[in-house]
């Protein structure tokens, strides 16, 4: 019987020492699941590292070791929630009114409906944030891009549409129900917004 009274694991470390805790990839996805559910509880600006740890049963070293500070890891959390799937139907109005109802389905029923206004608020008046987040935000409205992309190839919209545009005008109405009418987001809204876009786009 060994005269060890404390056995350590391979990494040289107390077996002891990390009990209770999770291993790497699960402390990952705590610390991920923790920052989004602060996000929704307090908001971007009272949110700290501190209480992203605790919420996750880790250190805060095991944070700064992945994330320099929230900012990234706030970015790679939002990350994880859903975006704009593709949908390849051979109708731009029918691959369109698909993702947008997809879209606000997974909206009204996932923390993005809390955590998307905190953050649109919250980057007006921060450059490092706005910075991070903006090609993780165009990212996952990429679909939408792509959508007009195949429907110009077919000849369904003109072939000198301005894809970025014509994306805007498809969730403008959205953004301005969110922000400046509080209301919520009803998959209702979809049909009309999707027909009255293409009309105006495809009338030029």
């Amino acid at each position: 019987m060994s005269s060890n009274s404390n056995p350590t694991a391979a990494t040289g470390e107390p077996v002891g020492s990390t009990a209770g805790r999770p291993r790497s990839e699960e402390a990952h996805k705590a610390i991920l699941d923790a920052t989004l559910e602060l996000l929704v509880e307090v908001g971007f600006s009272s949110m700290t590292v501190e209480g992203i740890a605790s919420r996750a049963g880790v250190g805060k070293a095991t944070i700064y070791r992945r994330w320099p500070s929230k900012l990234p890891l706030v970015v790679e959390a939002f990350g994880q929630l859903p975006g704009f799937e593709d949908v390849d139907t051979g109708s731009l109005e029918d691959d369109l009114k698909k993702m947008l109802r997809a879209y606000l389905q997974a909206f009204n029923s996932t923390p993005l409906s809390a955590v998307l206004p905190s953050l649109a608020g919250e980057r007006a008046h921060n450059p490092q944030l706005s910075e991070l987040f903006e090609p993780v935000s165009k990212g996952r409205r990429q679909p939408l891009v792509q959508a007009f992309e195949r429907a110009a190839a077919r000849g369904e919209i003109p072939a000198d549409t301005d894809l970025e545009l014509a994306a805007d005008l498809v969730v403008g109405p959205i953004a301005v129900t969110l922000f400046f009418k509080g209301g919520r987001l009803n998959p209702r809204m979809v049909g009309p917004v999707v027909e009255m876009a293409l009309a105006g786009i495809r009338s030029r």
